[in-house]
């Protein structure tokens, strides 16, 4: 089944193209359905390369999924064309305002890892979301900075600077091969990594109602599930597309700031040679088996989420 997104999202005929799903208004409604409801909160300056990025993965399951993008209210982005946020998002306190409620929410990354998370600017409205996700969304996933920050806020899990950046691909051990998010998983997997952070371990396990489902000996914890919180934290990028931390590297160089050529990502790690992607299937995996899961236990009168 299709990914309901307007067509003239930018990522409707980039996902078409790839052979995704996808379908607009007209043809959704003629479908007796009641599609999963997915939100996406999108904190990251490439609004549209992160929209596909996640579109490609939540429209890659046999379901219906109807996409809502969301954005912080007051915030505002310089990295994408106001005419396209003012026609694809809508602003957190107007959907807090309808009382909509959502199968599922994503919440994205942010590169301000380096501020405390008090020091954002939109942090105190991001509480706010967060603590709305207990009573209007069904299953929440965050993801890198958006994972830390639900984590530090339900868990007070703090986050920590690394003295180098975490950069490259590393190898993952799964750690819960029943769990239903990991079903279909290797006995370990590759996941891109790029961050200036860490969560760590031992004030995760020391948490109550925390478990850690895929870890890396190289990068600690990745994949975090918080059941009382219907919330899964991943601090790792499956979402990448096959060139995003080419991008990021040639960036930094561009730039002129000091950056180490990301681990186990070039054949040879030469930056000379196109990198190739290892992780794809496992992401596919990954956020189908989330779907999955919200389909199976969401209510279907979407008044009763929440409740």
């Amino acid at each position: 089944m299709p990914i309901k997104i307007p067509s003239d999202l930018p990522a409707y005929d980039v996902l078409k193209r790839e052979g995704v799903m996808v379908m607009d208004e007209d043809q959704a409604a003629r479908q007796d359905i009641r599609p999963l409801r997915i939100g996406l909160l999108n904190l990251m300056p490439k609004k549209i390369q992160t929209e596909n990025q996640f579109a490609r993965l939540i429209g890659a399951t046999p379901l219906q999924i109807d996409l809502s993008l969301i954005r912080m209210s007051e915030h505002q982005t310089k990295n994408t064309a106001a005419e396209h946020m003012e026609s694809f998002y809508r602003p957190f306190d107007e959907v807090a305002a309808t009382g909509e409620k959502f199968d599922g929410l994503v919440i994205t990354g942010a590169p301000i890892e380096h501020l405390e998370f008090d020091a954002v600017t939109y942090w105190d409205e991001l509480l706010q979301l967060m603590d709305w996700t207990q009573t209007n969304v069904h299953s929440t996933f965050g993801v890198c900075w958006g994972g830390m920050a639900m984590i530090n806020h339900f868990h007070g899990v703090k986050k920590h600077m690394l003295d180098h950046k975490a950069f490259g691909c590393f190898r993952h051990r799964n750690m819960a091969p029943a769990s239903p998010y990991l079903r279909g998983f290797s006995d370990d997997c590759v996941i891109p990594v790029s961050r200036w952070t860490e969560m760590r371990q031992p004030e995760i396990e020391a948490a109550s109602g925390l478990k850690t489902l895929l870890h890396s000996d190289e990068v600690g914890p990745c994949l975090v599930e918080d059941k009382a919180h219907r919330a899964l934290y991943i601090f790792n990028h499956f979402e990448y597309d096959s060139d995003t931390l080419k991008q990021e590297y040639d960036r930094d160089i561009a730039n002129g700031t000091p950056i180490n050529v990301p681990c186990n990502y070039y054949p040879d790690d030469n930056p000379a040679n196109p990198p190739q992607n290892r992780w794809r299937s496992h992401a596919h995996l990954l956020y189908g088996n989330w779907i999955n899961e919200i389909y199976q236990s969401t209510p279907f009168d979407m008044n009763d989420i929440g409740v």
